[in-house]
């Protein structure tokens, strides 16, 4: 399962699309995670200073 971004906590700094090994991750605001890039690794959220990713 993918993890997801939550709109309100999101900084759009781009540390998590910097981190992300599958390019899973679209800027925007906030940021977006690809369902079907996203390979479940966490290392979006390990990076997020927002503690903004959780995995659902």
């Amino acid at each position: 399962m993918a993890h997801k971004i939550a709109a309100d906590k999101c900084a759009g700094c781009g540390a998590c699309k910097d981190a992300c090994p599958t390019e899973a991750i679209n800027e925007g605001t906030p940021y977006t995670i690809d369902a079907e890039k996203c390979v479940d690794c966490g290392a979006c959220a390990a990076q997020c200073p927002c503690e903004a990713i959780s995995a659902e």
